[in-house]
């Protein structure tokens, strides 16, 4: 079986994220009280007391405009937790964000979406590495997202194995 990992969101990208995000708005820091977001940058749940921000981040437009695709329509954005100043990233590989009902999203080469599937808690690696097998087993298949099922959000995004 193949391995797939799961991919914050780039150095680069967080840098200008932090400085204005993708829907043209600066960056507010807050002090996370409680705990708990979802931060993309490291693939991990806030601490009580870290700076994080919630900024608007376009996932597929990036990759787009990484690689000449037009995903027209299917160009979202929509708001995800990250550190509010620089962090080490993620600790290790595997995926994130488990525990919960994720939906994997398929996209083509061109950023159309090709369908998805519900990956059920507590179905753990295995759900997901099935999920993902099954989906690149489509050649149409470039990449995947992974999302939230109660609000949608992106959590992190699983690219073909080379």
């Amino acid at each position: 079986m193949t391995t797939y990992t799961a991919r914050p969101i780039e150095p680069a990208v967080l840098k200008e994220l932090r400085d204005t995000d993708d829907a043209g708005r600066p960056r507010v820091p807050l002090t996370d009280e409680e705990g708990g977001a979802p931060l993309r940058c490291c693939l991990r749940r806030s601490e009580p007391g870290e700076r994080i921000a919630l900024v608007s981040y376009a996932p597929l437009r990036r990759w787009a405009a990484e690689t000449g695709a037009e995903p027209g329509a299917y160009d979202e954005q929509g708001p995800v937790f990250i550190h509010a100043e620089e962090c080490p990233g993620p600790e290790g590989e595997g995926y994130a964000f488990a525990g919960a009902r994720r939906t994997v999203r398929r996209y083509s080469a061109d950023g159309y979406i090709l369908g998805g599937r519900l990956v059920e808690d507590p179905a753990g690696p295995e759900g997901f590495d099935a999920a993902f097998e099954e989906a690149f087993d489509d050649p149409a298949v470039a990449l995947v997202h992974v999302r939230a099922v109660e609000y949608g959000c992106f959590l992190y995004e699983v690219r073909r194995p080379r």
